[in-house]
């Protein structure tokens, strides 16, 4: 398992454009979406013992913020002919059991990870109404144990964004597997 950081794209950057198949049988796009007043891609992964430790926390998120307009939507990039448990099937699996409540789509191109500069999972990037990256970091302080948590700084990003209030410009990363490119 071989830790990164995020890269931390440049704040301001717009929301790249995608059209993945999600695990629901749908395909999404970035249009999809355009009546959320929040959206958050997250390139997530089954595998990942970094996912799997706040995946509890996403969907929790997710039930939390949807009456306010928030929408979470995880995409799964990692190379699945290398890492089967990646693969669009088992994807519908992990949503099923675990009972993921946001659309998880498959990049099986890897041209969306790319477009947004997503290099490890999770990897968060949280837009506003006008799509323009206004948080990318963590989720919170503690991956590993949820009971440690003293800062839920991706919460703390949408309450500011949801009041209409500049999210602060100091943001830490998020760290988690490397993304397995195919061909590495």
């Amino acid at each position: 398992m071989a830790l990164k950081h995020s890269t931390m794209v440049p704040l301001g950057t717009p929301a790249a454009g995608f059209k993945l198949p999600g695990v629901d049988g749908k395909i999404y796009s970035l249009d999809s979406f355009l009546e959320k007043n929040v959206l958050i891609v997250i390139f997530m992964c089954n595998h990942c013992p970094y996912v799997k430790a706040v995946l509890q926390r996403l969907i929790d998120l997710q039930k939390e913020t949807k009456a306010m307009g928030v929408q979470l939507v995880g995409i799964n990039s990692n190379d699945a002919e290398r890492y089967p448990d990646d693969s669009l099937e088992n994807m519908k699996k992990v949503a099923k059991e675990k009972g993921i409540n946001f659309p998880y789509l498959f990049d099986g191109s890897q041209e969306t990870a790319k477009a947004y500069g997503a290099v490890c999972t999770p990897d968060i990037y949280v837009y506003g109404a006008g799509r323009k990256l206004l948080y990318r970091g963590r989720i919170d302080d503690s991956w590993e144990r949820e009971d440690k948590v003293t800062q839920r700084n991706l919460k703390a990003a949408i309450d500011y964004i949801v009041a209409r209030k500049d999210v602060p410009d100091e943001q830490v990363p998020s760290m988690g597997c490397s993304i397995k490119w195919k061909g590495n």
